[in-house]
């Protein structure tokens, strides 16, 4: 058993893990973290996307001593409040979701991607960048609109800062 401690959505938690424990476990099972989802566990759908020191990871790939001292972000911390991450309301507005399984893992990857692309996105360049994240119901038109939405609103009120 190893102890770690790591910075999860702002807030600093600490827990006891076996080697073994998937990083999607320990947010899951001992921090009660259930918008993170474990779909294939190999990595290959995306539904268990979360920030690791700003970047995505699939942390159904990640162990959690592996995260020891870093900062992660979940689709529970994007959020400010009350008020939807640009690209949570992006979604709701363009209804990028059907049945929602995908849909954390689809706004971590987006929010990443635009971070990523501060000149904006092409619809080619969300396909492309989605790849490692599957839905099984929606063909992507509305989640593929609601990124594009949502980097346009993003660098729009990055350049109305500026």
């Amino acid at each position: 058993m190893t102890d770690v401690t790591m910075t999860v959505n702002g807030k600093t938690v600490s827990g006891t893990v076996e080697g073994r424990t998937l990083l999607v476990q320990f947010l899951r099972d001992s921090l009660g973290l259930t918008g993170t989802h474990v779909g294939c566990e190999t990595s290959q759908c995306g539904a268990c996307t979360i920030h690791v020191d700003g970047e995505s990871v699939k942390s159904c790939s990640m162990l959690a001593v592996q995260a020891d001292g870093a900062s992660i972000t979940t689709i529970e911390g994007l959020s400010d409040g009350d008020a939807l991450h640009p690209v949570q309301a992006a979604f709701r507005e363009h209804h990028g979701l059907q049945c929602g399984f995908c849909t954390p893992g689809m706004i971590m990857a987006a929010t990443d991607m635009i971070r990523r692309h501060p000149e904006g996105l092409d619809e080619k360049t969300v396909r492309d960048e989605l790849e490692g994240n599957i839905c099984r119901c929606t063909g992507y038109h509305n989640i593929v609109k609601a990124i594009m939405a949502a980097s346009e609103a993003i660098n729009t009120a990055s350049n109305r800062a500026a």
